[in-house]
């Protein structure tokens, strides 16, 4: 099958290439920069609707699949008002940029993977939410809804569209987890805030494998919660992290300390992100590590 994904250079699309790679899959990969082989495609997603030209849709033509994981990482920098808009509109353009190269094309996709994140929900409280529940009203909540929303040309054409609302990914190679696990190495690591925040995780196998999951399942429409069937809270995250590399997690870090390093995303930090995984479940979904202490076991693994 060939596979189209923008966004391929990041922790999961690099993994997502690795495996379908793996497998015998021919994956052509969006890059902004001067090709390097033949497998890539230059361009440009800044173009939003303008930018379904003759040599996207050329690529997206006759596609089996097309993942789009396109976008300024939320944790990169520290949030101002100009960050925010980076992080919103580098989602919001190239997701509109491939929907409506998309809907033009000869020989639509079978499949359009279009991401989205778990802060769809905003504060979600103790109680793990499904993909039922409504958008929240924090800042990633907008960003989420946006996001999705600009998949709209794919899906009017007729495309199968699926938004992956992903979790916290748990891979030591990235993510929040390459900058936590370091610091719980030296010693010094602590809840963040009062700990009882709830977090939805996913190891980066079992997010790859939910990825292809939603790419062969042809049932699955819509919004999918990318977490593991196991939640947990921050504070007994800390602790079974410090257990595991045999080190103290005494220390606490306050939200005025969080504030300071990352601007407004602390308080995204600092609120519920508790999700159920129901449509990967009732789908036949295998989680490899569906617990907390198998997230953890996996980490260790590959540090």
């Amino acid at each position: 099958m060939k596979v189209v994904v923008a966004g391929s250079s990041g922790l999961i699309g690099s993994a997502l290439l690795t495996s379908l790679r793996g497998d015998g899959h021919e994956v052509m990969t969006l890059v902004r920069r001067e090709p390097a082989t033949a497998s890539e495609i230059r361009w440009d997603p800044t173009l939003g609707a303008r930018g379904a030209d003759a040599v996207l849709r050329s690529a997206l033509d006759g596609a089996g699949a097309v993942v789009n994981l396109a976008g300024a990482g939320v944790a990169e920098r520290r949030w101002d008002d100009a960050y925010k808009r980076i992080v919103l509109e580098s989602r919001v353009t190239a997701t509109t940029c491939l929907a409506t190269a998309i809907a033009e094309c000869a020989s639509r996709p079978r499949v359009f993977v279009s991401g989205s994140a778990g802060g769809y929900y905003g504060d979600t409280g103790p109680v793990a939410v499904d993909e039922h529940a409504a958008a929240g009203t924090t800042f990633l909540a907008g960003v989420a809804s946006a996001w999705e929303k600009a998949a709209e040309p794919a899906r009017a054409s007729g495309v199968r569209v699926v938004h992956p609302r992903t979790g916290t990914v748990a891979d030591p190679r990235g993510g929040a987890f390459g900058r936590l696990l370091p610091v719980i190495k030296l010693g010094i690591g602590g809840r963040l805030g009062s700990g009882r925040q709830w977090w939805s995780l996913i190891s980066l196998r079992d997010q790859v494998a939910a990825i292809r999951h939603m790419i062969d399942e042809e049932s699955i429409v819509g919004a999918v919660n990318l977490s593991a069937p196991e939640q947990v809270t921050n504070s007994d995250l800390t602790a079974a992290l410090g257990r595991a590399l045999h080190r103290p997690t005494l220390a606490i870090v306050p939200r005025l300390a969080l504030v300071a390093v990352l601007g407004e995303f602390a308080d995204e930090l600092l609120i519920d992100q508790r999700m159920a995984p129901r449509i990967l479940l009732e789908t036949g979904f295998e989680f490899r590590e569906p617990t907390v202490a198998s997230v953890v076991a996996g980490l260790m693994a590959r540090i």
